[in-house]
Order: structure tokens, then C-alpha cells, then sequence
């Protein structure tokens, strides 16, 4: 069994993000993990401010949301990232949210590809919805979770689920209306197949 921590950046409480990450937890759950599902909406993490009075083993000085979700970061195996398309990106919440990891590196003297520090090993993975549908849909967003959370933090990806063509921005959800919430279902029952 593996503790999966979701990290849901925006999108309405049962809007196609919300339903899809509900469909990667619940075959994720049928599989035998652990899953919580944290939302960025009902929990606010500030984006970084670059003070670094939290390096190596000091927690973050803004008082919002994150220093709470850290042990429970810490403790997951697989952290997946969750966001509806913005800008052709992840949402503002998201991207605030992973900047903050800042405060859970650590010293390394010699850090590989780069890097300035060690950062904690992980699984993630990055599931995504957006109205559109076109073959560059989410190029600019998995293109920044590969540089950022993949290639500099160093966590393993274990794959994307790329939900596009979820109805009209303007209406109502419509990613029932797509085979997605199967995809995700079976993604998350075979994340550790």
C-alpha cells in the first residue's frame, strides 16, 4: 500500500478537475492505497517571497496553509498535481504551491543535474483538464511540471493524465460526457500496478 497525496490547484468543487481527481482516488482507493485529496481553494498557500529565512530544515514563515501540509507531504509516496488548464498552464495556486518546496530541501554538497539542494524522493504524477483539445493543449503545463517538479525537484514521474476537450469554459462540466473519468479511474488503480 502507498500513501497518495493530491494536490488539487483551483477549478470548482465539482467541476471536471474536481471529478476527475475523485476518479483517480477512487481506483487508486480499489487498488489498496492511502489517498487524500488536498484542495488549494479551501486551503491557501501564498506563493514564495524569496525571504530564504526557511532554508534547510526551517519552516516557511508565511502563515498560511502549507506548513501544515508538509508532514503530510513528508509521509506520502506519490504526490499528484491537479489542475484545470489556465492560460495554458497550471493554475496560480499550483505553481505557488510547489515554489514553496523551497523549504523542504535540503543541503546537498553536490547536488546532481544542476540542482542546488536535495529535495525529498517521490513519485508524482500531474492530471490535468481543459475545454480545449488541441495537440499543444497542455504543452506549456507538462513542459513546466517536467522542468520544475520531474527534472530540478528530481521527483519520479509516474505519467500524466491529460483530460482536454471537457465542454465550454462558459458552461457547465462536461468531462462525463468523455471517456476521462475512466481514464482516471484506471490510472489510479494502476499507478502501482
Amino acid at each position: 500500500m502507498k500513501k497518495i497525496l493530491v494536490i488539487q490547484g483551483g477549478g470548482r468543487p465539482r467541476g471536471n478537475t474536481a471529478q476527475l481527481v475523485e476518479s483517480f482516488a477512487r481506483g487508486a482507493r480499489d487498488a489498496g492505497h492511502e489517498v487524500e485529496i488536498i484542495s488549494l481553494i479551501k486551503n491557501e498557500v501564498k506563493g514564495c517571497i524569496g525571504c530564504n529565512m526557511c532554508r534547510y530544515g526551517k519552516p516557511c514563515v508565511q502563515k498560511d496553509a502549507f506548513n501544515s501540509i508538509v508532514p503530510k507531504m513528508t509521509e506520502a509516496d506519490l504526490l499528484a498535481f491537479a489542475s484545470p488548464l489556465y492560460f495554458w498552464t497550471i493554475t496560480a495556486r499550483l505553481k505557488a504551491f510547489i515554489e514553496r518546496f523551497y523549504c523542504v530541501a535540503r543541503y546537498d554538497p553536490a547536488p546532481p543535474f544542476g540542482r542546488y539542494e536535495k529535495y525529498p524522493e517521490k513519485d508524482c504524477a500531474l492530471l490535468m483538464t481543459a475545454a480545449d483539445d488541441f495537440f499543444w493543449t497542455f504543452e506549456a503545463a507538462v513542459s513546466y511540471y517536467r522542468l520544475a517538479v520531474v527534472n530540478y525537484i528530481g521527483f519520479r514521474d509516474m505519467g500524466t493524465l491529460l483530460a482536454g476537450g471537457c465542454g465550454d469554459t462558459n458552461g457547465a462540466p462536461q468531462i462525463d460526457k468523455t471517456d476521462h473519468l475512466e481514464e482516471a479511474y484506471l490510472f489510479g488503480k494502476n499507478i502501482y500496478a
